[in-house]
This record gives structure tokens, sequence and C-alpha cells, in this order.
């Protein structure tokens, strides 16, 4: 059950997520406003997020296709929905028209889908490409090694606008000890923002969540994924 207790904490985590983002941002010289908060409600229940809503959080990530739909459903329009998790290429239908940010392209057969569902509904769908910067095996995304011609073959499907690079840091208690797969990505996109590739639009850096959101933005993140700083602990079903 959802009590007052639970919406007062959520409001008190947000306000410090809110000031840990803005002395990280003016600790490099950067506008905290320029800097998206994502809130991760993965398992997280509707009272939570429309909490979160009320407090001004525009945008959610969701993992799940079939709990995002279920809360798109609910929500209607309340906010601004991202697909974060890794996407199967037989689930793009039921989100093609939801979501205003698909942060795991990392695969051409994905991105053949995406561009014949866009197509089919008259949509440009917006991603980012996923890179593996740590190289973990557990983890999805292109090598960094692969980026570029990646991006540049994504480059030639009219409805999908890659609009930047996603990434997920190895999880650490020091986050200086990934502060280089930060920095790594953030220099890929500069390199891939120089080559002024058509149709290829590098907005935005997606990494950070809550344990090394701080050192992310630091390194340029200006999407930070947060969850477990903002709604606690995840309460799996």
């Amino acid at each position: 059950m959802f009590t007052e207790e639970d919406e007062l904490r959520i409001r008190n985590n947000l306000n410090n997520v809110r000031e840990r983002i803005r002395k990280a941002a003016e600790r490099c010289g950067r506008n905290p406003d320029d800097i998206m908060l994502l809130a991760v409600s993965k398992t997280v229940g509707i009272e939570a997020i429309e909490t979160a809503i009320k407090e001004k959080v525009l945008n959610f990530g969701e993992n799940r296709v079939q709990e995002l739909v279920q809360k798109y459903d609910i929500l209607k329009g309340r906010c601004n929905w991202h697909l974060i998790g890794r996407l199967q290429t037989n689930k793009v239908k039921y989100i093609i028209d939801k979501v205003v940010l698909i942060h795991s392209l990392d695969r051409l057969e994905l991105a053949d889908e995406i561009q014949k569902r866009a197509q089919a509904c008259n949509r440009v769908v917006n991603t980012l490409i996923q890179v593996n910067v740590s190289g973990e095996e557990t983890k999805a995304g292109i090598s960094p090694d692969e980026v570029l011609n990646f991006v540049k073959k994504v480059s030639a499907y009219p409805n999908i606008k890659v609009k930047g690079l996603m990434t997920i840091a190895p999880y650490t208690d020091n986050p200086e000890n990934v502060r280089w797969v930060f920095r790594r990505l953030k220099d890929i996109f500069v390199d891939i923002r120089r080559e002024n590739i058509n149709n290829i639009d590098m907005q935005y850096l997606s990494m950070g969540m809550s344990h090394d959101f701080e050192v992310a933005i630091e390194e340029g993140a200006n999407i930070v994924r947060i969850g477990t700083s903002i709604f606690g602990e995840r309460q799996y079903p």
C-alpha cells in the first residue's frame, strides 16, 4: 500500500537527487537545466510515478515493453516514456508509437524492425546507440571500435533518427573506478559529431545511474537514468 510517508520519501529523494545533479553540473561549469533526469520506474507502482509527476518529473524509463505499455495506458500522456532495456525485435511493434526515445539500439536486425514499424505508422523514431564501452560480456551494446560504422549504416534508415549514445558502466562501490567509461563514450560522441553524418544528430549522452551519475555528469552526460535514489530499492514480483 502506498502511503503518505512513501510520497514524502519520494519527494525528499527527488530534492536530494536534483541538488546532487546541480552540484555535479556546477563542478564542471555546466548548466544543471541542460541535464535530463530520467526516472527509472521499473517495478515502480503508478502512485509512486504520479508522485514524481507532481514534482515535475517529465521523463520515465522502462526496461520491459509490457510494463511500459501498461503504464502508458494508465497515465494517458501525462509524461514521456523512454525504453532503456534491451529491445527484442518482436516487441518493437508494441512501443513504436509510445516512446520518445529508444536508448538501446545495438544491432542492424533491430534497426530493420524499427524502420519497418516506424514507416508503417509514418513516424520518425528517435534512438540512441548503446555502446558496450567496458566490454563486459553480460552487457549489450556495440563495441567502441564498431560504433562509427554502425552509425553510418543506421543513417541510411529514413524513419530512424540517431540522437546520441548510451552506455551502462560496471557496478562499483567507487564511481571513480568507472570514470574512464564515461570519458571514453564522450570521446566517441565527439568523434561522431565531427563526422557530420547526414541524419545523425549527436545530442544526447545517456550515462550514469544512481550509484555513479555525478561522475557521469562531470564527464558529459546530459541524460542520467536514476531509479533507486528516487524510488528506493526495487520491489521485484
